[in-house]
């Protein structure tokens, strides 16, 4: 019979949450992205063909149709998740890039990344659309994430339990901030986010919690993706694009020219160039 304790009549192994207990952050996984990309390979006879050396996740999926709108995208032909398609484009200065959208939360946004990973992926950018929390002007804005608040389940999968997911490598960080201080035409400040998997539970309570914490806007991947890049130690750099102040007041939720396409790019060349120069 389970145990009891005296001031709780549950059985002691219903109060032990299976999201923090009973994981071992260094064994390895049963099921690997390589297996699950094999036998999508073999059943679509797919080429066995590596991905771009950097990759983007466009979780809104505004870049991704404006690639297929102007048809200045191409599917990658090697690409064999079951879940989503990989579009491949040029980037000046930066060559070529591979773009999946509407890969949206955690979970899918970390399962599209180890796939990215076991593919050849070199470097992984996120941008994805924010709620800000932290006033820093007029929206749309740009944040780069430095670190995020784990408030999802996904990162507690690859790591010990944490208030935040730092960014795994500082200095790309760094070299990132100082490269998009001085580039013309977009606004980018650096800090915390809130990653969560519930957006429509954004209370006030747990927005003003965000905020004593320093937290400038609210998103769904961040956190899970940083925590999984730190694991595996992967170069992830995650951020976000300030649209809305939760559809507080009407006419939110504006990104800018082209739906904020332009502004994105830009910020997506500049963070693969930072990377680049290491």
């Amino acid at each position: 019979m389970p145990t009891l304790d005296k001031d709780d009549d549950r059985p002691r192994e219903d109060r032990v949450w299976p999201i923090l207990h009973g994981k071992d952050y260094a064994a390895p996984s049963v099921f690997q992205p390589e297996a699950l990309l094999r036998e999508g390979r073999r059943q679509r006879g797919s080429p066995l063909l590596p991905v771009p050396d950097t990759c983007v996740l466009d979780p809104d999926g505004d870049i991704v149709r404006h690639l297929k709108r102007t048809g200045s995208g191409r599917l990658h032909e090697g690409w064999a998740c079951y879940h989503t398609e990989l579009v491949a484009f040029d980037l000046e200065g930066v060559g070529e890039i591979g773009i999946v959208g509407c890969a949206v939360g955690a979970s899918f946004a970390v399962l599209v990344a180890e796939q990215l990973f076991a593919s050849g992926c070199k470097l992984l950018i996120s941008v994805t659309s924010a709620g800000r929390i932290s006033d820093r002007g007029p929206t749309p804005y740009f944040i780069l994430i430095d670190r995020a608040m784990r408030d999802e389940g996904t990162s507690y999968h690859y790591l010990p339990p944490a208030v935040f997911a730092e960014a795994p490598d500082a200095g790309l960080i760094a070299r990132a901030e100082d490269m998009l201080s001085r580039q013309k035409g977009v606004v980018v400040h650096r800090g915390a986010t809130w990653t969560t998997d519930a957006p429509y539970r954004e209370t006030a309570a747990a927005i003003e919690a965000a905020r004593i914490r320093d937290v400038l806007a609210v998103e769904m991947e961040a956190a899970a993706l940083y925590a999984f890049a730190t694991a595996r130690r992967h170069p992830v750099l995650c951020f976000a694009h300030v649209t809305n102040a939760m559809a507080q007041t009407e006419g939110d939720f504006e990104k800018g020219e082209a739906d904020g396409v332009t502004a994105t790019l830009a910020v997506i060349q500049t963070a693969a160039r930072a990377f680049l120069i290491t």
